[in-house]
């Protein structure tokens, strides 16, 4: 991260923090409903904003997701009386649970997902190394087998970058981040790969936000479905513009709608106890197959068209070549000790 990012997550955490402290003064004030959203309201204007203070792609997204999508979310949850934010929270708390995909630790530990080991950290660290740098051969590589590693290498960043943070809201708030994947490489439909499996934190905030007042509003859950991937897919139009700083163009929704409807048709399907279904073995390939195939047309275009997908490139080279200098700097200091 340049130095020019450094100060801009300074300046981008204190706003937050101190937006958030007003969120919970606010809260604590007024009752849920139209005289907590109105004073949320100034928050709720500015949080979308704030990522665009960081020049390098990944602060610019993960802020992103965190603010944009998440925090937004949460507050109108909050200003509606619901969702995991309450003004009884010690305020760190309440900081840390609004801006960012992290829940208070369950009553029972058992329960509550530990998140990465240590091996599976170092395991998913080296395939990501190993990938960034096959990317010096990109040029030379076929189209769709570029893509696929472009797919495993937003699986493996996610799950890495997550389970850094979430190591560091146990050991200094105990809090525990949301689970964001359960191993979406087994999922055997797509209401199981979307609602069960992958980036968890997203339908964890959109059932009540979007699904539930749909489905109570129309009466219908496939309605509920699908504004649920409508909404979706316009979030990620803004999350795509945070990574290009391009106009959206309306891929993102078009893929989310797509498989809004097909999970829609798969559960109408799923109700018919005596017609076909295909085994796991099966199920498990054609889900993979239809994600992959679909996103190679919808979802990653709009990245690779601007070239972001090369700057993305760029910065984890970097971020790699200083890990390996850090280290290479650490080691040596130690045998010199």
């Amino acid at each position: 991260m340049a130095g020019g990012d450094l100060r801009s997550l300074a300046l981008v955490s204190t706003v937050v923090t101190a937006a958030m402290c007003y969120v919970r003064f606010a809260a604590q004030r007024l009752r849920p409903g139209l005289p907590r959203l109105a004073a949320f309201l100034p928050v709720l204007a500015v949080l979308p904003f704030l990522p665009l203070a960081f020049r390098a792609i990944h602060p610019r997204a993960i802020s992103g997701f965190f603010l944009a999508w998440l925090a937004e979310f949460k507050l109108l949850l909050l200003a509606a009386g619901q969702g995991p934010l309450h003004p009884s929270l010690p305020l760190p708390a309440f900081v840390a649970v609004a801006s960012g995909p992290v829940r208070l630790r369950a009553d029972k530990p058992a329960q509550t997902s530990p998140g990465l080991g240590l091996m599976s950290s170092a395991v998913m660290a080296a395939l990501l190394a190993v990938i960034v740098s096959l990317y010096r051969y990109k040029e030379r590589m076929n189209q769709y087998l570029l893509l696929t590693l472009y797919a495993f290498h937003v699986y493996l960043a996610l799950e890495l970058v997550l389970a850094s943070m979430a190591a560091a809201a146990r050991a200094l708030l105990g809090l525990d981040l949301e689970p964001q994947f359960d191993r979406p490489y087994l999922s055997e439909s797509l209401r199981d790969f979307w609602g069960r499996r992958w980036n968890l934190s997203v339908p964890a905030i959109l059932r009540p936000c979007v699904y539930r007042p749909v489905r109570a509003w129309l009466g219908s859950a496939p309605a509920g479905v699908l504004a649920t991937f409508l909404v979706s897919g316009l979030v990620h139009e803004l999350m795509f513009f945070y990574i290009t700083l391009r106009t959206p163009t309306g891929e993102a929704t078009a893929f989310f709608a797509l498989h809004g409807a097909c999970a829609v048709a798969e559960a109408w399907w799923a109700k018919h106890d005596k017609w076909w279904r295909p085994p796991p073995l099966l199920a498990t390939p054609l889900v993979l197959a239809f994600v992959m195939v679909t996103a190679f047309w919808l979802f990653f275009p709009p990245i690779t068209r601007p070239g972001a997908d090369k700057v993305v490139i760029a910065e984890c080279e970097a971020a790699i070549a200083f890990l390996r200098d850090a280290g290479a700097w650490a080691a040596g200091f130690v045998w010199l000790v």
